[in-house]
């Protein structure tokens, strides 16, 4: 079987390194949707879909994660429509991994198995929060996988957050 686990990973953080480790072991293979993949250089998205793809990529190497694929999914912005254009563009999966209720509904009602993740440190372990202690000076490199620390130094990337938190 195979598994749809969608998020912007704005950056990937712990959290999300541990759903997909466990679905990993779970499922033959773990699909990674990249949400508002066509964004970057925001506040909300400050990091590229090149820059997150290495995230991930280095990120699941590291710890010997190699069943899955990231397949870039843009913001279309119709909700109603959302879930059948996921469909249209992700190949074949059988089961949606998430904690949102609005996704499962909408991946319900086109039929599809939808299975909630654990949750972990939800408060600690969120991109949101993650770029609020960024652009605040606090500590976050800990929050996030030891690639993904690196590549954010890397790029400028709390730099470039401050930047466009204030604009």
């Amino acid at each position: 079987m195979k598994a749809l686990f969608i998020g912007r990973f704005q950056p990937l953080h712990k959290g999300h390194l541990q759903v997909i480790q466990n679905a990993s072991k779970e499922f033959e293979k773990i699909i990674i949707g990249m949400g508002s993949s066509q964004y970057d250089h925001t506040a909300q998205n400050p990091f590229t879909s090149n820059e997150r793809k290495l995230m991930i990529n280095k990120s699941l190497e590291k710890i010997g994660v190699k069943n899955f694929e990231i397949i870039l999914i843009p913001d279309i912005h119709d909700l109603p429509k959302w879930a059948s254009y996921v469909s249209s563009i992700i190949p074949d999966f059988d089961v949606v991994l998430t904690n949102s209720s609005f996704t499962e509904s909408l991946f319900s009602e086109k039929g599809y198995i939808v299975k909630e993740t654990a949750m972990y440190d939800r408060k600690k372990y969120s991109g949101k929060e993650i770029r609020r202690r960024m652009i605040n000076d606090e500590h976050w490199e800990d929050l996030v996988p030891g690639p993904v620390c690196e590549i954010i130094k890397d790029i400028d990337g709390v730099k470039r957050l401050k930047k466009l938190s204030k604009s």
